[in-house]
Order: structure tokens, then C-alpha cells, then sequence
């Protein structure tokens, strides 16, 4: 009996151990520059595996010191040089196309409607599954969260 109960604290310690892991948001960050490369190793010796545009999300899965690993929309991993990466956050539509709304409901006006792999502007998180979004130098609106991609 002493042993199940000993078993059974240890088990709840693990999995409360475990919490803040899950609890924490993802890292998502955007292609500062005009372009970067993603290579197959945090080195820019290593085989460079594709070029991502400015503005592009891409999800922190490892911080190195100038190093970043990194998944894009497809759940490919890769490297990036930490200096090709910018705080300000972006989304990707990865739905065939997403109407961006005028509030944050969808009896509401559509503002506009962007097609599969635009990137845009993440403002804010809205309340019930919206985002806050801004077409890059355009009008702004909500769109749903699963029609996107880097929240």
C-alpha cells in the first residue's frame, strides 16, 4: 500500500511538473529582412534548405546564442541566424481563403479577404478564436484563428 501511494505522489509530482511546459504560449517570431535562409544546421556552413520571405512566421522551438531552430507552416524544421528574426509577430493564412471581418463576429461586414499564404499583421487576440489583423500597409480586421497559421 505504502508503495502504490509512493507511486502515485511521484506520478502527481511528474505531471505537475509538467504544467508550466504546457501552459507556455509558443514563441512565434517574424523574418526580419527582405529574405533569410533556413539551413539543416545552426551553422551557415551547413546545407541551406530554403529562403523565407520578409515577414514570414516561423516558430522558436530552440534558442542558441545567435542561433534560433525554428518550424514554419508546414512543421518542417530549421536553423535561422537569431539577426534575421524580428519580435513583431505575423500570421499565415493557410486556409484556401480567410474573410477578415470588421468586428470580431462573422454576421459582421468582411473588411477584406486574404488567399492562402499572405502574411499578415497580428494586432492582438481577440476573445472566442479571433485575431486582430492588419493586411502590411493595408485595413485591418478579425479573422478567425484557424485560418491561420504563427498564433
Amino acid at each position: 500500500m505504502r508503495r502504490r501511494a509512493r507511486a502515485s505522489r511521484l506520478l502527481l509530482a511528474a505531471a505537475l511538473a509538467c504544467l508550466p511546459l504546457a501552459a507556455r504560449a509558443s514563441d512565434f517570431r517574424s523574418v526580419a529582412d527582405s529574405a533569410a535562409v533556413l539551413y539543416d544546421a545552426p551553422s551557415t556552413a551547413a546545407n541551406p534548405l530554403y529562403v523565407v520571405s520578409h515577414d514570414y512566421p516561423l516558430e522558436v522551438i530552440v534558442n542558441l546564442e545567435s542561433w534560433a531552430k525554428v518550424r514554419d507552416a508546414t512543421g518542417a524544421l530549421s536553423w535561422i541566424q537569431k539577426k534575421d528574426l524580428t519580435d513583431q509577430r505575423t500570421v499565415l493564412v493557410t486556409a484556401a481563403s480567410a474573410s477578415v471581418y470588421a468586428r470580431p463576429d462573422p454576421t459582421s461586414p468582411v473588411a477584406f479577404v486574404a488567399v492562402q499564404n499572405v502574411v499578415l499583421e497580428l494586432l492582438e487576440s481577440a476573445p472566442g478564436g479571433w485575431l486582430h489583423v492588419r493586411l502590411p500597409g493595408g485595413p485591418d480586421g478579425y479573422v478567425q484563428i484557424g485560418a491561420v497559421w504563427g498564433a
